[in-house]
């Protein structure tokens, strides 16, 4: 029985079996049968199945604490690659070890579905099976399951429902614990509430310099991102661009993680005022330093320079096709949503990205509109007279507090994307303003309605065709995703009413590539199509043929620049470049 208890020990060393138990069986205390019973009731304790006091309860989980930051690596993915790169600077401008996980692919999406239930979205599969691939190769280079454990946890963004997005923290416990890696610990950040462990001792702590600096890697890495699909699809030296992306990231990456954190000087720290709300006081001077003196605007400049000698030939002809969908599938750039950017950038569209910014500004947007239906509603309705009246003024002045509040971050939020657009020139997508995008969408969706992207997906496709800046809506989404499969059958009413939206909604799984590449190259046919006759009429109207479009372009190299100001009048470049062309040679004439 000794042999067999030594070969169960060396066989399920780190996977999470009580020690004491093996000991005590080691040593004959504890019979097998013992032992297994006293080991399940302890897994179904820690797994939140036996009910204290009546009420089932979370499971239990180790705590990330201070004192292991030093030795613990925070993991993290989800977004795009420029994005990561800027959240792990911060986090290691911050005193963390930080890694992010390489872009999903169909081994993750395939691991996934190995050990996680059945019947889970594509983004479940696509993320838990890239962090249990990437423990995998940590556990084939070398190290044990138990090292893996205590020296890595894994950081993500979890909601509640109406879709499975809700329960994507305690599936991925569950495929963890399947994979062999049970206690692996998963900190959720959620959209109300915040990150799920106590503040005292935190090993991630929520403070300013963390929320700052993750904002402005969102901010940061949309822009330089967004620029990069401007331009690609035009650069006249194939790859120039992806290499200019790749130097300007890791140069605003470096920069981050020298910049030194703020504290107020000693000397203010005298004065007894400061000295007793000090923590205030440096938070207000961070907050202001991010307003008024912070250094990404002087970043974006030099980044800019990286970008300048690039060429452009704007004169070919591309269907703009903008991205709509469910967060995590219209952001990722890898098999989750089937390569399809790149795919798209292949049948030659230029692709207008989703940035994170607008997702951002609509959670506030909706707490707004929260925060404006609960006026009144928590007043009791047995209290009468003054008693009432004084009670309906205080929930007024807390409704227009907390409104004040919202809209001021949503204003402050909007400012900082919009200063450090214009240190690039104004090329990288504008934010539509978020009341507009509710007014649009709300006769075909309710605004109230929450869950994924809400009424986001309906006003996007009427916005970007009514105000001409894309020729196509392409939305997608994964299997099966609830919110955006609401989204799809209003969206049968929007075509109907606006003949000029072609739209394609795409669902995205593990499987099904060729087909959804099919459907999206019939459809890109139709706006590849409308993008010709744009270009035509425009060449007409401004009394200019192809070649004389080209002549000019060979006189003048400044056409060639990838930060000329092109205006807003159709939704397709080239047919934009053409009416810049044509008031260049107006002004000359004068």
């Amino acid at each position: 029985m000794h042999d067999t208890v030594r070969n169960a020990h060396a066989r399920h060393e780190g996977e999470g079996i009580d020690p004491e138990i093996l000991a005590a069986l080691r040593s004959g205390t504890l019979t097998i049968e013992e032992a297994l019973q006293r080991e399940r009731h302890r897994l179904e304790r820690e797994s939140g199945l036996i009910p204290r006091n009546g009420h089932w309860e979370r499971p239990l989980e180790r705590s990330f604490t201070r004192s292991e930051r030093a030795e613990t690596t925070v993991l993290f993915g989800g977004l795009t690659w420029k994005h990561e790169r800027l959240i792990q600077a911060n986090l290691r401008r911050l005193g963390y070890r930080a890694e992010y996980l390489p872009s999903p692919d169909v081994r993750a999406f395939e691991t996934g579905k190995e050990f996680g239930n059945n019947g889970l979205c594509n983004p479940t599969y696509f993320t838990v099976g890239n962090l249990i691939a990437y423990l995998q190769g940590l556990e084939a280079g070398g190290m044990s399951r138990r090292e893996i454990i205590d020296s890595y946890v894994f950081f993500t963004a979890g909601a509640c429902g109406p879709c499975r997005f809700g329960m994507y923290e305690s599936e991925y416990r569950l495929a963890l614990r399947n994979a062999g890696f049970s206690g692996f610990r998963v900190l959720i950040l959620q959209q109300h509430g915040g990150l799920d462990q106590s503040s005292q001792d935190a090993g991630l702590e929520m403070n300013l310099d963390f929320t700052l600096g993750i904002l402005n890697a969102f901010l940061v890495a949309d822009l330089l991102n967004d620029i990069a699909y401007k331009i690609r699809p035009y650069e006249t030296a194939e790859g120039s661009t992806d290499r200019a992306l790749e130097a300007a990231m890791e140069h605003v990456a470096k920069a981050i993680e020298c910049e030194p954190i703020y504290h107020l000087p000693p000397a203010f720290t005298r004065l007894p005022v400061l000295r007793r709300h000090q923590r205030g006081a440096e938070s207000l001077m961070k907050f202001a330093r991010q307003l008024f003196s912070s250094p990404f605007p002087k970043l974006l400049t030099e980044c800019r320079q990286m970008f300048a000698d690039l060429h452009v030939d704007r004169s070919r002809v591309k269907p703009v096709v903008k991205i709509t969908g469910e967060f995590w599938a219209q952001t990722t750039e890898g098999d989750g949503n089937f390569r399809m950017f790149e795919f798209l950038e292949r049948e030659g569209a230029e692709v207008l990205i989703e940035p994170v910014a607008p997702w951002l500004l609509y959670l506030l947007h909706q707490e707004k509109q929260w925060t404006r239906d609960r006026r009144l509603l928590d007043i009791p309705a047995d209290i009468r007279g003054f008693r009432r009246l004084a009670a309906v003024l205080r929930d007024y002045a807390r409704y227009f507090r907390k409104s004040l509040l919202l809209s001021l971050a949503e204003s402050l939020y909007a400012r900082e994307y919009r200063r450090l657009r214009a240190q690039l020139a104004g090329l990288p997508q504008d934010i539509p303003n978020q009341n507009h995008l509710q007014r649009i969408a709300h006769p075909y969706y309710h605004s109230r309605i929450e869950g994924g992207e809400g009424h986001l997906e309906v006003a996007k496709n009427i916005y970007y065709t009514r105000e001409k800046l894309a020729h196509m809506v392409l939305s997608v989404k994964p299997f099966g995703c609830l919110p955006s499969t609401q989204s799809d059958g209003v969206q049968t009413a929007v075509v109907a009413h606006h003949d000029d939206i072609i739209f394609l909604p795409i669902e995205t799984s593990g499987e099904g590539e060729a087909n959804a590449h099919s459907r999206v190259q019939m459809t890109l046919n139709d706006a590849r199509e409308r993008a010709r006759e744009e270009f035509a009429a425009t060449l007409s109207l401004c009394g200019l043929t192809e070649e004389s479009l080209r002549k000019e372009m060979r006189g003048n190299m400044a056409l060639m620049d990838p930060f000329l100001r092109l205006p807003q009048t159709e939704a397709g470049t080239a047919a934009r470049f053409v009416r810049r062309v044509a008031e260049m040679k107006k002004d000359r004439g004068k």
